[in-house]
C-alpha cells in the first residue's frame, strides 16, 4: 500500500516517529517529516521541514500534496511535569490536534492517523477502548488526557459532517526505545532509569517497592501497528500495547544488568509505587492482526546501546520546558 505514496510524519524525529519513518521508507513511501527538532535527528532519506505546527498555515504547508498523514507531534514529559506545567502540555496539544487534522482535510489527504494516548483513560487495571467516554482521565493525566480526547472527538466530528472516515486513532501504552526523551527533569520511567544508571548513581534510588505492573511497548512495534491500522483503514480507537504486564522491579533489574558498573538498588518504600496494575486490552488490536515482536529485555537492551552510542543526539531534541514557548 505504501509504495510510491507521499506520506507526512509529524514528529518524525521522535521516539515513535523515527522508526515509523524508517518503516515507511523501507515500504517504498516518499516521506516528509515536520518537526522542531534539530535536522540531524531526521532520517537522511526523508524530506525535512522544521516548522511550528501550532500554526495552521505551517500545517497546510506540510500537508500539501500528501496522500497520508501520520500525526505524531506532541509534548513529551513526565507526570510530574504535567502537574507543574499543564499549559505547556494542554495548549500546544489542542493546537496540534485541531490544526493538523483541519489542514489535512483542506488538503484532501486520503488517510490520516491521530496519535492519542494512554492518558485518556481513567485509572483501571485493564484499559478497554470503549470505556473512555464512561469515565474521566486520571488526575495525573488530566490536562494531556483531555487534550487527546478532544482530538478523538474532532475525528468523530469529521466522519459525521464531512464523511471523512479514513481517520485512524491509536492509543499507545508506555512507549520506550531509541530517540526517547532522556532529560532527567521530565523523562518517563525507562529513559530516566537509563540516564541515571549511565550517570553512575549509586545507590540507585527507586521510588516504591517495584511491584507496580505496567504495559510497555517498543516504539518500533508501535510504528508497525500504526502502519497496519492505516493500511486496513481501521477507524475505531485502538490500543497499541503488549497486553503483558512488566513490574518496575524487572525494568530496573534489566537496566542494571546491562550496565558495566552495577550499583546497589535502594527501594524507597516511603515513596508511592503508583497504581498496582495498568494494562491495555489488546482484543481489538489482535482483530486487525497486530502483535508485538520485541521483548522487554531485547527492547531495553537496544535502547541502552543506542543511548551509549548516541548521547549527542539526545540534546538535539526540542524541549519546550527548557527552550520556552514553541517558536
Amino acid at each position: 500500500m505504501y509504495k510510491g505514496k507521499k506520506v507526512l510524519v509529524t514528529g518524525g524525529t521522535g521516539l515513535i516517529g523515527r522508526p515509523l519513518v524508517e518503516e515507511l521508507l523501507a515500504a517504498g513511501a516518499k516521506v516528509r517529516i515536520a518537526s522542531l527538532d534539530d535536522p540531524s535527528r531526521a532520517h537522511p532519506e526523508a524530506e525535512f521541514f522544521r516548522v511550528n505546527l501550532t500554526d495552521i498555515n505551517n500545517c497546510i504547508k506540510v500537508c500539501k500534496n500528501q496522500d497520508i498523514v501520520f500525526n505524531l507531534v506532541g509534548i513529551k514529559g513526565s507526570p510530574a511535569m504535567t502537574k507543574t506545567k499543564p499549559a505547556s502540555f494542554f495548549v500546544p496539544t489542542i493546537l496540534f490536534n485541531t490544526n493538523m487534522m483541519e489542514a489535512a482535510r483542506k488538503c484532501e489527504v486520503d488517510r490520516y492517523l491521530f496519535t492519542s494516548s494512554i492518558g485518556v483513560y481513567s485509572p483501571a487495571e485493564i484499559f478497554y477502548e470503549d470505556d473512555v467516554w464512561k469515565t474521566f482521565p486520571s488526575p495525573n493525566d488530566r490536562f494531556a488526557g483531555w487534550a487527546k480526547r478532544m482530538g478523538e472527538l474532532q475525528a468523530e466530528s469529521y466522519a459525521i459532517e464531512y464523511g471523512w472516515k479514513n481517520i485512524s486513532i491509536v492509543r499507545p501504552a508506555n512507549v520506550y526505545g531509541p530517540y526517547d526523551n532522556f532529560d532527567p527533569e521530565n523523562a518517563m520511567v525507562i529513559p530516566s532509569l537509563i540516564k541515571r544508571a549511565f550517570d553512575g548513581e549509586n545507590p540507585f534510588n527507586v521510588w516504591g517497592d517495584g511491584s507496580a505492573i505496567r504495559d510497555f511497548i517498543h516504539a518500533r512495534d508501535v510504528a508497525r501497528g500504526m502502519m497496519l491500522v492505516v493500511e486496513k483503514g481501521y477507524n475505531k480507537p485502538l490500543n497499541l500495547g503488549s497486553g503483558e504486564g512488566v513490574s518496575i522491579k524487572k525494568i530496573v533489574e534489566i537496566v542494571i544488568d546491562n550496565m558495566d558498573s552495577k550499583p546497589e538498588i535502594f527501594w524507597d518504600t516511603s515513596k508511592p509505587s503508583g497504581d498496582a496494575k495498568r494494562l491495555m486490552d489488546m482484543s481489538r488490536a489482535k482483530e486487525v492482526g497486530f502483535k508485538t515482536s520485541i521483548s522487554i529485555e531485547e527492547g531495553v537492551r537496544e535502547t541502552i546501546e543506542w543511548y551509549r552510542k548516541n548521547k549527542d543526539k539526545v540534546s538535539r531534541r526540542y524541549n519546550v520546558f527548557t527552550e520556552g514557548e514553541l517558536v
